[in-house]
């Protein structure tokens, strides 16, 4: 294994976000990116999903982690950090001034304020152990994003991060295409590119083209505006300050996670704010309506976020105006669609205008498109393309794109998380697959709810639970009283007396003559089978009968 340099990607291939890739060679390994992902639908009650670095902690006595690279500072590349440091306390983090200031707030937040944390800029070199990196700036939707041309033993790999090329972005820092391009002069083993967009034909859309969006609604919006983003789209929030600035509007913050990053991006000179323009949210009463800006989170549709607070009237301090202009201002991530959905017609309801892509271009992605892939394949020029950063259907419509250019269709690998690669100077080969699956976090609890659990609250959202409780006298095999039930989620209580009555008579008569067996597993047969019969539903049914 010490000639070949080991590729593993631990998130991102296969899903949108919980980006994680190892590079390992010998014993020394560096990590790329450590970020979290939305659940979906049907995974009720969990806040989030991280990566599973079993492989890592595994092998931890064989394994020198040096480093963790970060690509920029959105939550799906840097959102598991605060877990990641729980378990690998000395491993430092790398990023560029922006990304190390937002994450530096997030460890503040979690208790890690220590964590070693180390900061470069685009165009530095790094050196780990068997392992080269150079730094490249590229354009994304937020500030200070970078890819990685990482120099190994056996070549030249390079990791896109997100990106696409946008000549005109918000903050006059275009991608570095001469860099880029001139990997391709030292021999590129292997390109590891963002895949997002692989669907999508032609090129990307700048940001600048928000900036004539917002200009509209500002000049016509009548009350106030409520713009809903990420809390680390740095960039959108200086197109918002910019429009606020000229129409004479005053901009308050509402959601801690953007309050936080908008002080520290300030602070470093991402975002030129000035104080005269910000005001507390405490005081937007003092203001006609038509003279203010609120930036707030929840464009996700998350429960707990500001939107969708204000969707259903229950925001501490923040109430919906009938004829608030909300501007949406980001796409939903697959899996969201219906949950953001929801809240925009929540909205329209409550009496506010909502505006989103495609009424107007108040969001452009920060992937690039099939043209802009092409381009960066073409640059690059590597041996083998291993698209990443996307669901299946991304990855492979990426990997049409690279064969279409020319490579051939054995050095193209289209794999999901936890498939090892190996790569020599001359060959790459698909390994074993080790633990690459979700590791899911719901309140404090981080990786105790599995598959089993999701089908337990699955159930119960969708018929509800029974419970018969009773005291049975053990030697006459009579019950003390009448067996009670409980019932939640299942039938309306004051329709439906007949029914619960017969199914307690049913428990009594089944309870009465069990003589061997587990009572209340059979009480709880009897009860189920009776109630699917009636109802054609099947509640999770519980039977508690204490013999005395």
């Amino acid at each position: 294994m010490a000639n070949k340099l080991r590729v593993i990607p631990l998130g991102g291939l296969g899903e949108i976000g919980k980006n994680m890739m190892v590079f390992e060679y010998g014993n020394d390994a560096i990590l790329v990116d450590a970020g979290l992902m939305f659940p979906e639908n049907d995974m009720l009650g969990i806040d989030h999903i991280i990566p599973d670095w079993r492989y890592l902690t595994e092998n931890r006595n064989r394994l020198k982690i040096h480093a963790l690279l970060l690509t920029h500072a959105h939550e799906d590349h840097v959102g598991a950090i605060p877990y990641f440091v729980r378990d690998f306390s000395n491993v430092p983090i790398y990023g560029t001034p922006l990304t190390i200031g937002l994450v530096q707030g997030k460890l503040r937040t979690s208790g890690a304020k220590g964590h070693p944390t180390h900061v470069f800029e685009a165009g530095d070199i790094l050196r780990f152990g068997p392992f080269v990196v150079e730094s490249f700036h590229v354009t994304h939707s937020i500030p200070d994003c970078v890819g990685f041309a990482i120099d190994t033993p056996v070549g030249l790999v390079v990791h896109s991060g997100d990106y696409k090329f946008d000549h005109t972005p918000t903050d006059g820092w275009p991608t570095d295409f001469a860099r880029i391009a001139s990997y391709s002069q030292r021999g590129v083993l292997a390109l590891f590119a963002d895949s997002t967009n692989a669907e999508r034909p032609g090129w990307t859309k700048s940001e600048s083209v928000i900036d004539r969006a917002f200009d509209e609604v500002f000049h016509s919006a009548e009350g106030r505006i409520i713009v809903a983003t990420f809390a680390s789209l740095i960039s959108r929030i200086q197109q918002v300050a910019n429009a606020a600035l000229y129409y004479g509007r005053k901009m308050a913050v509402a959601g801690y996670s953007m309050s936080q990053n908008i002080k520290i991006a300030r602070r470093l000179k991402y975002l030129d704010v000035p104080d005269s323009l910000l005001i507390n949210i405490d005081e937007i009463k003092r203001y006609p309506p038509e003279d203010i800006v609120i930036m707030a989170t929840g464009s996700q549709g998350e429960p707990s976020a500001v939107l969708a607070r204000l969707a259903y009237g229950n925001h501490r301090s923040l109430e919906l105006i009938p004829g608030d202009t909300i501007v949406m201002s980001s796409h939903p991530i697959p899996g969201n669609e219906e949950t953001v959905y929801r809240i925009t017609n929540k909205l329209l309801q409550k009496g506010a205008h909502v505006i989103y892509d495609p009424k107007a271009e108040v969001h452009v992605s920060g992937h690039a498109s099939q043209e802009e892939m092409k381009l960066m394949i073409n640059m690059v020029r590597p041996k083998f393309m291993i698209p990443v950063h996307g669901e299946l259907k991304h990855l492979h419509a990426h990997a049409d794109i690279a064969y279409a250019l020319g490579i051939p269709e054995e050095n193209i690998a289209v794999v999901e998380n936890g498939t090892i690669l190996e790569f020599t100077e001359d060959t790459m080969t698909i390994g074993e697959r080790v633990p690459g699956g979700y590791v899911f976090i719901d309140g404090t609890g981080i990786g105790d709810i599995g598959p089993a659990v999701l089908r337990d609250r699955e159930a119960l959202g969708r018929d509800g639970f029974v419970i018969i409780t009773g005291v049975m006298d053990k030697k006459r095999r009579k019950f003390v009283a009448p067996p009670q039930i409980i019932s939640r989620g299942f039938v309306y209580l004051a329709n439906s007396g007949a029914l619960l009555d017969s199914a307690a008579e049913l428990a009594q008569q089944v309870g009465e003559s069990v003589t061997n067996g587990n009572l209340n597993q059979q009480v709880e047969g009897a009860i189920a089978k009776m109630l699917y019969s009636e109802t054609r539903r099947r509640p999770m049914v519980f039977a508690q009968i204490f013999e005395i």
